[in-house]
């Protein structure tokens, strides 16, 4: 339980820091292609992982298949979703917005698996999804325009949905497997490059070189968020059930509040209080959760 609640927070902050380290990389790039330049180098920083000597030896087809499909949805399109959304958006606000996930899977939780929800996760999800509510209605950021606003909250809404469906396919076949977290990210980021390698076109040599080197960024970013971040996914999905590992990574945008004023997205009070509700929301989810 100790070890799920840690690598939860610790894949939030992954993920924090890395969005905020995404948005300023100067780059002509579209999502579609920044996914795939930081799920290649993910690749190849955690495929050796599966090279290992029987590192999928006795893993069931359908927890293979699981994990394919959880690599697909949650990180081929989920993040794609994200990278769009992050350049409207902000990192704060995006952060926020992709926060619902904890109140979904909770309602998925209760239709799928017949988990019936107390009153005071009731109360939590009532929360978090204020918290939403209020940053979906608030300006976008200063340097961000007003007419990508709608743009951006449908892709933020496609990014939270792809997001859950991999998360929940992950921690099934997780719970039906042995297999470690570190081979589970890879299987997971290989799926998601084989299935992008056909779809993405490579940018064009002539585009305009930025004037800073952005190699450093990019490598630090894609380590944070796509190499450690995952890994520590799979071992708080491992570790814990799917809803309370959610909201534990929904903690993400109260971590984000110190990145808003870099990024010229002042939140303001309003800002402070949605990051507030959606922080007691995942507190009230973790205050009844069982054990």
């Amino acid at each position: 339980m100790l070890i799920g609640v840690m690598a939860s927070l610790a894949a939030a902050l992954c993920w924090t820091l890395s969005s905020g380290l995404w948005r300023r990389v100067p780059t002509s790039l579209s999502a579609l292609q920044l996914n795939l330049l930081k799920n290649l180098i993910g690749a190849v920083t955690l495929l050796p992982a599966l090279l290992l000597p029987g590192a999928l030896h006795g893993v069931p087809a359908a927890v293979v298949a699981a994990l394919t499909l959880s690599g697909v949805l949650g990180i081929a399109l989920g993040d794609s979703f994200y990278f769009a959304a992050l350049r409207r958006l902000g990192t704060r606000r995006s952060l926020t917005l992709d926060a619902g996930g904890p109140a979904l899977s909770a309602l998925l939780a209760q239709l799928t698996l017949s988990e019936d929800l107390l009153p005071l996760q009731w109360l939590a999800i009532a929360l978090i999804s204020l918290a939403v509510v209020i940053t979906a209605r608030q300006a976008p950021p200063a340097d961000g325009a007003s007419q990508e606003q709608g743009l951006g909250l449908l892709c933020i809404a496609m990014a939270l949905l792809c997001g859950l469906g991999g998360a929940l396919l992950s921690r099934w076949a997780l719970r039906e497997s042995l297999l470690p977290p570190l081979q589970a990210a890879a299987l997971r980021l290989l799926a998601a490059l084989l299935v992008m390698l056909p779809w993405v076109r490579l940018p064009r040599a002539q585009q305009p070189q930025p004037s800073q080197p952005r190699w450093p960024l990019v490598v630090v970013a894609t380590l944070l968020g796509t190499s450690l971040g995952i890994v520590l996914q799979q071992a708080s999905l491992q570790a814990l059930p799917a809803g309370l590992a959610v909201a534990l990574m929904a903690t993400a945008p109260l971590m984000a509040l110190p990145l808003s004023r870099l990024e010229g997205d002042h939140p303001g009070r309003s800002g402070v209080a949605a990051a507030g509700l959606g922080f007691a929301g995942v507190l009230l989810l973790l205050a009844a959760a069982p054990g």
